[in-house]
């Protein structure tokens, strides 16, 4: 089989590679990782030289290109089925494809009020309206999902569903944003990951510092 390759961008800072990063990680699968950093205000254009889409992550198998967070973990799921990477239960990988997609498209006030820094001290900050309704219907997931699979991860046992939610755990950590007894138990669970560690080790030891406005 062709090795997989995952171009990603500065750990400290890059939400959508954090998510299929941590889910090959988690699931044991082997790949190359490429790290490709922000180059601001310019841009980096060695991303252009890989990237279809003019952005990282991509995952590249041979000559295959894929670009999108939920994609590449669906994509590896079917390589590896036994790495758990999606529900083995079609039911539940309808619902995993359902919040994985919700996920990706929604909580934009969130993501624009609370960009995600690893290295960032812990604190809160001033919030525009909105950010509530994305926070309150992040927790409502994440309980409805732990109360159905009696956790510690959101269909029991780690899965990709869990990286695709990684990026907000930090959010909801840093910005300090919840307090409700469940959310923060979860969260805990996701830090303690040794992917989650591996990942944030490496964040906290880059030298890149990009302004938050532009990330």
């Amino acid at each position: 089989m062709d090795k997989l390759t995952l171009y990603i961008a500065n750990k400290n800072y890059s939400s959508w590679s954090f998510r299929p990063w941590m889910a090959l990680t988690g699931g044991g699968i082997d790949f190359e990782e490429v790290l490709i950093p922000f180059d601001y205000p310019n841009g980096n254009p060695n991303i252009k030289a890989v990237s279809p889409s003019g952005h990282v992550h991509l995952l590249q198998h041979g000559a295959l290109k894929i670009w999108e967070s939920f994609a590449i973990i669906e994509y590896v799921a079917e390589l590896y089925p036994d790495a758990g990477l999606l529900p083995k239960d079609r039911a539940e990988r309808a619902l995993a494809r359902s919040v994985s997609a919700e996920m990706m498209s929604s909580f934009r006030v969130l993501r624009n009020a609370c960009p995600m820094n690893i290295r960032r001290p812990k604190g809160k900050i001033a919030m525009p309206g909105g950010v509530s309704a994305d926070i309150s219907r992040i927790q409502t997931i994440w309980r409805d999902l732990l109360q159905k699979s009696g956790g510690p991860f959101l269909f029991g046992a780690f899965s990709g569903v869990d990286a695709m939610f990684a990026p907000v755990v930090n959010r909801f950590d840093i910005y300090d944003l919840v307090s409700s007894a469940d959310t923060l138990a979860y969260m805990n669970v996701m830090k303690a990951h040794p992917a989650w560690r591996k990942w944030e080790e490496a964040a906290r030891a880059e030298r890149w510092i990009v302004p938050e406005d532009e990330v």
